[in-house]
């Protein structure tokens, strides 16, 4: 084997040992995303091993008690099938951009031919090792490219880890304020049923017309269909948490649930401190720059090529019976008589600079974006200390006076069912501030990461507060 060859070895050698170098260092800047941004691992779980690690993992921390929100982050980075598929897919798009760089492989060719001839035999060999000399002169726009590839990759699997740590966030508040609501639509059923109960008595004594009757069993009925909606919702938020975390039916078993949300922060977010997020970390804009250059370097080796689009040179070495082996090299051009390649420039100087509009508008998006879900963050924060501070306080004074107006025979016991019922109609309405509260803190986080949610979710979360409050 020549100097060449060895050399030539050596070199495609390197090139496929960089390529497994980039993809261990795409893994560890996932692991090192995570665990910097959550405080949670984020690996690849290649083999049977790694699932069964993790599963011990994600079981051990259910195991521990109720799974406070942080630990649902923690086991849907671990141990959630969506997120491995995700960081599968990115993992891919890992290996394809360290391919790019790569030239192809060298063709080796083999000829062997035998000529017979009044009994006597010719053995001709052909051998020929050729390579593709456009690809070794474009190589640097091609790494170039290469490594904005990979760049965006691993701004892929970070984006994945922001999303999946949202989304087990935001199914652990609704899932937790579903549990803590269903108690007081509890006792609102409770005071309905004694509210009914009683006014069916005093129908049958007669001191009760039955319209009297009938409004105090239309709470009942009210109340009834609430609870039923409030157990179901309980469920259903309960499995959206499963299926969030990844969780089978056996470990689904052990999933247990604080009994409150925690209390929203006295002092918000200030927006000073969210507008100072640099713009250039954000992962969407990072991601936007990378894809622009990738397609800028794309340009640079796909102009030569649209000339001249294939350009090979081979070593040559033949052997003949009786003569001695003849040595050259051989090029290979393809002629541009029928495509000059006007076309596969104008497309790649269109993709380039629509690559380049998509990062303008993903600056502007990212900015507007960042303005909206602070604003629907502050409205959050607001409504829910105006609930805690302001409107619950208010309604237990007013059961309270009314109780006393209630032991000094001076209302009803209906007034005080009614006033009782108002009283955990307003604490039901808080619980739904503070989970609109958390749910829009989660987006905020996603938007100042660079992972914006569509819409602040607020009008919509209101909206169905209102729809699910208990009849007063």
């Amino acid at each position: 084997m020549t100097r060449q060859t060895l050399a030539l070895l050596s070199v495609f050698t390197w090139l496929a040992g960089c390529a497994t170098d980039d993809l261990q260092r795409h893994a560890q800047d996932t692991q090192s995303f995570a665990r910097n941004t959550f405080q949670a691992d984020a690996a690849l779980h290649a083999d049977d091993n790694a699932r069964q690690r993790s599963r011990d993992a994600a079981k051990a921390m259910l195991a521990r008690g109720p799974l406070s929100q942080d630990d649902a982050v923690r086991v849907a980075l671990l141990h959630a099938p969506s997120f491995q598929a995700m960081l599968a897919e990115s993992t891919r798009e890992a290996a394809d951009a360290a391919r790019l760089s790569r030239p192809s492989n060298p063709v080796f060719t083999f000829e062997r031919l035998v000529r017979r001839e009044h009994g006597e035999v010719d053995l001709d060999i052909g051998r020929l090792l050729s390579v593709s000399i456009l690809e070794w002169l474009t190589w640097p726009q091609r790494h170039e490219a290469s490594t904005a590839m990979a760049e965006r990759a691993r701004l892929n699997a970070a984006g994945a880890s922001v999303d999946a740590a949202r989304e087990a966030r935001e199914a652990w508040v609704r899932a937790v304020a579903a549990g803590q609501a269903l108690l007081y639509f509890e006792q609102v059923m409770d005071a309905a049923e004694a509210s009914a109960e009683l006014a069916k008595r005093m129908y049958q004594a007669g001191n009760f017309s039955r319209l009297q009757r009938a409004r105090q069993h239309a709470f009942y009925a009210d109340a009834a269909v609430q609870l039923t909606r409030a157990r179901q919702g309980v469920l259903a938020t309960r499995e959206a948490l499963v299926r969030t975390l990844g969780l089978d039916s056996s470990l689904a078993g052990s999933l247990t649930l604080p009994p409150r949300l925690p209390d929203p922060p006295v002092e918000a977010r200030r927006e000073a401190s969210t507008a100072q997020t640099a713009m250039q970390q954000r992962i969407d804009v990072a991601m936007a720059q990378a894809g622009l250059k990738a397609q800028a370097a794309r340009l640079g080796f796909e102009t030569p090529s649209s000339f001249v689009n294939a350009f090979h040179v081979a070593a040559a070495r033949n052997s003949e019976t009786g003569k001695p082996p003849q040595r050259g090299y051989e090029l290979e051009i393809a002629l541009p008589l029928f495509d000059f390649g006007n076309a596969q420039r104008a497309g790649a100087r269109a993709a380039y600079l629509a690559a380049l509009n998509r990062a303008a508008q993903t600056v502007v998006d990212a900015e507007s974006r960042v303005r909206e879900h602070y604003a629907a963050y502050r409205a959050a924060h607001d409504l829910a200390l105006h609930y805690r501070l302001e409107i619950v306080p208010l309604r237990k004074s007013i059961a309270d006076e009314t109780l006393l107006k209630y032991n000094g025979m001076l209302t009803g016991v209906f007034d005080l069912l009614a006033e009782s019922r108002t009283q955990i109609a307003s604490v039901i309405q808080a619980i739904e501030t503070e989970r609109d509260f958390w749910l829009a803190d989660a987006a905020l986080s996603a938007t100042l990461l660079g992972r914006p949610v569509s819409g602040s979710g607020l009008t919509a979360a209101s909206a169905a507060a209102s729809d699910s409050g208990p009849a007063h």
